[in-house]
């Protein structure tokens, strides 16, 4: 993955050849997340377990057919209910539809020099995203926020790596579903009367953000309902369906798309 800052070039694909990688390098199309995993994660969110809820206020009640049809409709996983087991898929057309919506909204953010907050719950796989999306920002004129590293979090502490929050503990940046990193930031910089213009982030993190009522948006891979549910309440403003955790140097155009759109490469 590039260095921040270095390397990263103009799109130049064309939708059919964006959505063709995407596809080739499992971002979408057959995914490594099981079927079993998916609606297990469905039920889940229904049932409140604490890893998939996300932060996410419910405004309406949501039965498991109903997050199954939003997440056949967003996501574009396999839509026959009977289908329990084996390999799922994320559609690469609904991908790359909200890749420039979200891109779009992120780079009007910018040129209107907003205060943007960066976070992670998936530090192997999205944060190069993120460190190049808050150094093109900075490198505009928008206030890139920054919270107090160190406060504590379970067995560690929230830390902020090239502007990307993130969660530590035992030594190394953490995987996480949980809201709480998202809480802790938002409250630091309420204590200074601050409240981010646009948060860009994942996982809880997001989910939390948006149902507080902050402008949001968001990843998700297709094991994640609680952002699109979000979504489908109108409470993030968008979330991308997109496999969360390949290898970070596939995310290169994923990358150079997103600044592109937004108009900062």
């Amino acid at each position: 993955m590039y260095p921040q800052g270095v390397g990263v070039q103009h799109f130049t694909m064309s939708d059919d050849e964006f959505m063709a990688y995407l596809d080739a390098s499992k971002i979408t199309g057959e995914v490594a997340t099981p079927r079993e995993n998916n609606l297990s994660h469905v039920q889940g969110f229904i049932d409140g377990n604490e890893h998939l809820e996300f932060g996410v206020k419910w405004t309406r009640s949501w039965t498991y057919d109903d997050v199954f049809e939003v997440m056949t409709r967003r996501v574009g996983i396999v839509d026959d209910p009977q289908y329990r087991t084996g390999q799922d898929t994320i559609s690469a057309r609904l991908c790359v539809e909200a890749l420039r919506r979200y891109a779009r909204i992120f780079g009007t953010a910018v040129r209107e020099k907003k205060s943007l907050l960066f976070a992670t719950g998936h530090p192997a796989g999205l944060f190069p995203i993120y460190a190049q999306m808050a150094y093109a920002a900075r490198s505009r004129g928008a206030q890139v926020l920054s919270i107090r590293e160190g406060e504590r979090f379970l067995d560690g502490d929230l830390r902020q790596i090239f502007d990307v929050v993130v969660f530590e503990q035992y030594g190394g940046l953490q995987h996480t579903h949980f809201p709480g990193p998202m809480s802790l930031a938002l409250s630091q910089l309420s204590e200074r009367g601050v409240v981010p213009d646009l948060v860009i982030a994942d996982h809880g993190l997001a989910g939390f953000a948006a149902s507080a009522g902050i402008d949001t948006i968001g990843i998700a891979d297709c094991n994640d309902p609680g952002l699109f549910v979000s979504a489908e309440q109108g409470h993030i403003l968008e979330v991308v369906p997109m496999d969360d955790n390949v290898t970070p140097h596939l995310y290169a155009p994923v990358i150079e798309f997103i600044l592109t759109e937004a108009g900062l490469s």
